[in-house]
């Protein structure tokens, strides 16, 4: 069975899901229409081109869309059915969208314009994409207003009932079974996600370096010995002096990754931070507004497949999540207590941001420092900015002696050192200017950084989260711009919408934009803000029997998200990405193979580096050592600096086409 004939099943099935729980609560025409939106975004999917490969997604060219008559004839049939089910229910659409103001209709429009596809070098392809996605997303928006406004009344009356219920609580927030169902379930799907798409290895190159870092740091050191021919171990993120070899990135993340290599089991550390991270948004949500916000919240956090694909990763941004949120909910529960021991913590935890990812702690720091600071006017203010203040300050020092002992200097970042030296002064720091990037022409479009960078990759950004936030084929942002309008005001709102604007805006200073990898990845911490924000909106529309009309549509969407989008991305772009696979670990576990050298023929990406993974720290330790089989001179190298290792060679998959193929180096084949 193929890819696509599962996809379409699981498609289906999710369809007849949607259909018949729509169907139980609302009415058959309610039914009706779920199952219309689920197959129809599978069928919108088949016509975008992404796969696992290191590009921002786009759809094909209308001209070949006959070429898949399935998804052509699902989607023309949901374009037929949206525009006869809105002409024919169009009083209660009317009624559904009057609260909405024109100038937030307007604006709505811009955005579904702006952020249904990524830009692309050529205008008319990119005018062409941008017709074709943004009429998907208004058939979508529209088959979820159908579903709402055919919910029968008897239905609305027994959700409503129910969805006030959820209002009720007795005591303050706290853990209950409805937050650790969620954490315990996204953990759960984050670690099968790993097992079975990412295969508990690496695929982006900085994973293999945070991997190494965090080994090292298990096994109680700083750096590795030197290998003795550096060019045949050569890895990104590797910094080679001739004692040592070390990886530059900051120490945060390889230390909390370093606690599941200890045990073995690193790819289970960010599926556990993914469950805590759900958990803590719950409780933030309860404390800033009300229960069924922090449920609400957690919730569209926990089914993000933008989150649980980073949770399925060996990436830094989930742990920089956790902290952020823990950091938040601490200033809450001082706040709430008076007990400055909060806000000590909260500073602590703001400084593991800076330790983790440097620029998001300044984002965090600067909106936590400044709502401290304006929460403590008139109690204790002193106390409580030294509190906070030395709770930051105290763990982002621990860099100070990091840095000195790698470049002598306390403000000196390795990675700084790093970047500088292969790509020059200024590569890699903030600000504008022709000096700024690392030459990435495929993902970095203009040469240096200015104003024009900074349009192209908030639209980047803009997109990846229009896509990925929530998986839906009527994308996010909406949704986002209804909820931040149509909200009750709250003291707490202008914080919440700081903690957007400050990581976007701070990132305008930085040259890349992160890449296709795991969407909007730089800007992950704005996740946050949008759910919370998302999940006020929900609970500020009209009545309870809105609400829950609205949630209705919101539920089936997320069934088509998770039905469709999650194993779709699963498939098609995780299982394989960068053409990385884990045919390496049998090989590193083989005893027979405990003095081998083996030469990896092929690119250094994925061939040698899907190796490299495994290799002892020591390479003089037991286990085969994979080495890179780059040029001749390399070779004898190698051959003389591992004497009493046997030599093997083994054809890496992009020389073979499929599996790798190995075999001793005295074979005359």
């Amino acid at each position: 069975m193929t890819a696509e004939t599962t996809l379409l099943i699981l498609a289906v099935v999710g369809a007849i899901g949607a259909g018949v729980g729509a169907a139980r609560l609302g009415g058959r025409a309610a039914g009706g229409w779920a199952a219309l939106l689920v197959i129809g975004q599978a069928a919108g999917l088949r016509l975008i081109e992404a796969g696992p490969v290191v590009a921002y997604q786009h759809y094909r060219s209308p001209g070949t869309f006959t070429e898949d008559p399935i998804a052509l004839g699902i989607a023309l049939l949901q374009v037929i059915a949206v525009a006869g089910g809105v002409i024919s229910q169009r009083s209660s659409i009317y009624t559904a969208i009057r609260a909405v103001p024109t100038w937030l209709l307007a604006l709505i429009g811009v955005a579904i314009l702006g952020t249904a596809v990524a830009p692309s070098a050529e205008p008319g392809q990119y005018v062409s994409e941008i017709m074709v996605g943004a009429s998907l997303q208004l058939i979508a928006i529209g088959n979820m207003l159908l579903v709402a406004v055919s919910l029968s009344p008897p239905a609305l009356e027994r959700l409503s009932a129910a969805w006030e219920r959820m209002a009720t609580h007795v005591g303050a927030p706290r853990a209950d079974r409805v937050g650790l169902s969620l954490a315990a379930a996204v953990t759960l799907v984050c670690a099968a996600l790993a097992v079975f798409v990412y295969e508990r290895h690496p695929h982006v190159p900085d994973e293999i370096a945070y991997l190494y870092h965090a080994r090292y740091f298990a096994a109680g050191d700083l750096e590795m010995p030197a290998p003795p021919v550096p060019g045949a171990f050569e890895l990104d993120l590797m910094s080679y002096e001739p004692d040592r070899w070390y990886s530059p990135v900051p120490p945060g993340w390889p230390a909390v990754l370093a606690i599941g290599a200890k045990v073995g089991v690193p790819w289970l550390v960010n599926p556990l931070l993914a469950g805590l991270g759900v958990l803590l948004t719950y409780l933030l949500g309860w404390r800033l507004y009300d229960r069924r916000t922090g449920f609400l919240a957690a919730t569209l956090l926990a089914v993000s497949p933008w989150y649980l694909f980073l949770g399925m990763s060996f990436m830094t941004h989930m742990a920089s999540f956790v902290f952020t949120v823990g950091a938040a909910d601490a200033v809450c529960r001082w706040r709430d207590s008076g007990k400055l021991g909060w806000l000590f913590l909260a500073g602590g935890l703001a400084g593991c941001v800076g330790l983790v990812r440097p620029l998001e702690a300044v984002a965090v720091g600067g909106v936590l420092g400044a709502a401290v600071l304006w929460t403590s006017r008139g109690r204790r203010f002193v106390p409580s900015c030294l509190a906070f203040g030395v709770g930051a300050i105290a763990v982002s020092s621990l860099v100070v002696p990091y840095n000195m002992h790698f470049t002598g200097s306390p403000t000196g970042f390795p990675i700084m050192a790093y970047t500088e030296a292969l790509y020059g002064p200024g590569a890699n720091s903030l600000g504008f200017g022709p000096d700024r990037g690392l030459g990435w022409t495929g993902l970095d479009p203009f040469p240096g950084h200015g104003a024009r960078d900074v349009a192209v990759n908030t639209v980047l950004n803009s997109h990846a989260i229009n896509a990925e936030l929530f998986g839906w084929a009527a994308g996010a942002w909406f949704l986002i711009l209804i909820s931040i309008a149509l909200r009750r005001r709250s003291s707490v709102d202008g914080w919440v919408i700081a903690a957007f604007i400050a990581p976007v805006g701070l990132h305008a200073f930085y040259w890349f934009a992160g890449g296709p990898d795991f969407g909007a990845r730089y800007w992950f911490l704005v996740i946050l803000p949008l759910v919370l924000l998302v999940g006020r909106g929900f609970c500020a529309v009209g009545t309870s029997r809105a609400q829950v009309a609205g949630l209705t549509a919101a539920g089936v969407a997320v069934i088509a998200s998770l039905t469709a989008f999650v194993p779709w991305r699963a498939v098609d772009k995780y299982d394989g990405y960068r053409g990385m696979r884990s045919w390496a670990r049998a090989i590193a576990a083989d005893p027979a193979l405990d003095d081998a050298l083996i030469l990896v023929q092929g690119k250094r990406h994925p061939d040698f580096a899907s190796a490299a993974a495994y290799n002892p720290l020591d390479l003089g330790d037991d286990g085969p050592v994979f080495a890179w089989d780059r040029d001749a001179a390399r070779r004898d190298s190698l051959l003389a600096a591992f004497p009493n290792r046997m030599p093997y060679v083994l054809e890496g998959p992009t020389l073979t086409g499929g599996a790798p193929r190995l075999r001793p180096l005295a074979d005359p084949r």
